[in-house]
């Protein structure tokens, strides 16, 4: 009798011949560079330091492409966006230290958002480890405690034989749900000392799957069944589980409302009678959601932005389906399904039984006329104009990546369709790096970025980045002089605003300056310009010089 553990892979005459007669000059870099690279890797992000200059000569001796930015937190922006549209593991490469330190925002914004990066971070030599102070360049008495508590998983290299199977379970430990960033490390020397190892020609790195119990499922599928006013939250755990479809056949089968979060957005069409969009900051939506006797939550943790800023308070009986255990009923009492959102909405699908209810698609269009009769009685035309225009510029299934900004505050709610943000760990900056490992993924559709003038200046380095690939990225940068939300927190608050005030460069000139093509524009012209230099080949900047103002919130009531 043959049992699945005692299978193995055997190798073919072709592998078989590669491992006896390894190529020279080949080296611990290369060792990382074939090991990713039989893992299914294309594409590499990075930055090169002293340290990490073995990972990045082996990648000369490779079919991997690499994409160098000029900071490595921007480098760790383009692998999150690269992992969140192709579902892949981006790899990013980084030095000891300083390099390795300045990645930290961009993988906590990863962890945040569930985005697959794989980071391979070199170390000093073998010799300066253990937290004594030999006085290495860069060196840090405990390096990986600077990232345990922001990625999914350390993983530790102290020799080369090492390699493939610490690379090889980071890869697994990326790609199992909840998807997130995983750190390698490995000391120079291990990466510089020659190889002598067969090549990796075979690795693998399935991920787990996360089912769920099946008790729990018939539980949940009897509530929805029964339930008198079910509606469901959808939040980003359905649009990375690929899981939009079947949330969409479920709601039908119920007749469940449905909002998604911001993290959410796209995981139900927007114009569907079931559709409560996404105003989740929104008093109306709150009271709905508090009015249903059953709320499913899917695929959220229901925190801070998706709670309208835990002011919500559920009165109904609530189940929650989250991959990540540690955010099931972390903030209300749950039914809670510790399972992938595909699983376990295709598990709900299976025993649900069908639910009449034909005052749903009114309930729905009620909430929504209340929404827009709040946001009409502010006086904020020019806000909903500029957006409009953004959104008719924009190609059908182009991605957008937005910075925060008060733009992408507006979009979170009101813009009709997928988006990408870093609403997840809230860092400035993200927007146009994210943007260019986007259109790295994809080159042949355009990419939009948004950022103001503030979030622009923490990656206009990477205007060189955009141009060097010849990246098909328009950036639209709102320049309102300066921090323009925290200026409206702070007026808001305190009657006046300190420290948000900036002095900024000529961004058209700037980006010319870089031979970037670059426009300065009007709410009037917007839409025209941003249409042109979306259907124009390379990298674009537009600069929409605008005071934008914010909706009303409605948790401070």
């Amino acid at each position: 009798m043959t049992h699945d553990h005692d299978l193995v892979l055997r190798p073919t005459p072709a592998q078989t011949e590669a491992a006896l007669n390894p190529p020279p000059g080949r080296t611990g870099g290369d060792l990382v560079v074939e090991t990713l690279a039989g893992l299914g890797a294309s594409t590499v992000f990075g930055l090169p330091g002293q340290h990490a200059l073995g990972l990045f000569d082996a990648l000369r001796r490779s079919d991997l492409r690499y994409v160098g930015l000029r900071v490595e937190n921007n480098a760790g922006f383009a692998a999150d966006a690269y992992g969140r549209v192709t579902g892949e593991v981006a790899p990013l490469f980084l030095s000891t230290g300083p390099g390795a330190l300045t990645s930290l925002s961009a993988l906590q914004e990863a962890a945040a958002a569930s985005a697959p990066v794989l980071t391979v971070v070199s170390q000093v030599p073998v010799a300066g480890l253990g937290g004594g102070r030999h006085g290495y360049l860069h060196e840090l008495r405990d390096q990986q405690a600077a990232f345990r508590d922001v990625v999914k998983s350390v993983h530790t290299v102290r020799t080369q034989s090492q390699i493939p199977s610490a690379i090889a379970a980071a890869w697994e430990s990326a790609l199992s749900a909840p998807h997130g960033p995983v750190y390698v490390e490995i000391p120079q020397d291990v990466l510089l000392a020659e190889a002598t190892l067969p090549q990796v020609t075979a690795v693998d790195a399935t991920p787990h799957e996360l089912v769920p119990r099946p008790e729990l499922t018939a539980v949940a599928a009897d509530l929805l069944a029964k339930a008198e006013r079910p509606v469901i939250i959808a939040g980003g755990g359905v649009v990375r589980a690929d899981a939009a479809g079947k949330l969409r056949t479920l709601a039908e089968k119920v007749n469940a409302p449905v909002v998604c979060t911001f993290g959410g957005k796209g995981a139900f069409p927007w114009e569907h009678p079931l559709s409560l969009q996404s105003w989740m900051e929104d008093r109306h939506v709150t009271d709905f959601l508090e009015d249903a006797d059953v709320l499913l939550v899917v695929g959220s943790g229901l925190g801070e932005v998706s709670s309208n800023y835990h002011t919500f308070a559920p009165r109904g009986r609530v189940i929650q389906i989250e991959a990540d255990a540690g955010k099931l009923e972390s903030n209300h009492p749950a039914l809670g399904i510790h399972a992938d959102a595909r699983l376990a909405l295709q598990a709900l699908l299976e025993t649900v039984e069908e639910r009449q209810d034909e005052k749903a698609p009114a309930r729905v269009t009620e909430v929504l006329t209340a929404v827009r009769e709040r946001i009409a009685s502010q006086e904020l035309t020019l806000e909903q104009d500029v957006l409009a225009s953004v959104r008719a510029a924009l190609p059908p299934k182009a991605p957008s990546f937005w910075d925060m900004t008060i733009l992408a505050y507006w979009a979170w709610s009101a813009w009709p369709g997928p988006l990408h943000s870093a609403q997840g760990a809230g860092g400035l900056g993200y927007g146009f790096p994210a943007a260019l490992g986007a259109a790295v993924a994809d080159p042949t559709t355009p990419v939009l970025a948004v950022s103001g003038d503030g979030g622009a200046l923490y990656s206009i380095a990477e205007l060189a980045t955009a141009k060097q690939e010849s990246l098909n990225v328009t950036w639209l940068i709102v320049d309102d002089g300066g921090y323009g939300i925290l200026r409206e927190y702070m007026n808001d608050t305190f009657g006046r605003a300190t420290a948000t005030e900036l002095t900024r460069p000529d961004y058209v000139a700037l980006a010319e300056s870089f031979g970037v093509p670059a426009v300065r524009t009007t709410p009037e012209a917007l839409r025209e310009d941003l249409a042109a230099a979306l259907a124009a080949p390379g990298p674009r900047v537009v600069v929409l010089p605008a005071l934008l103002r914010m909706f009303a919130p409605t948790h401070l009531g």
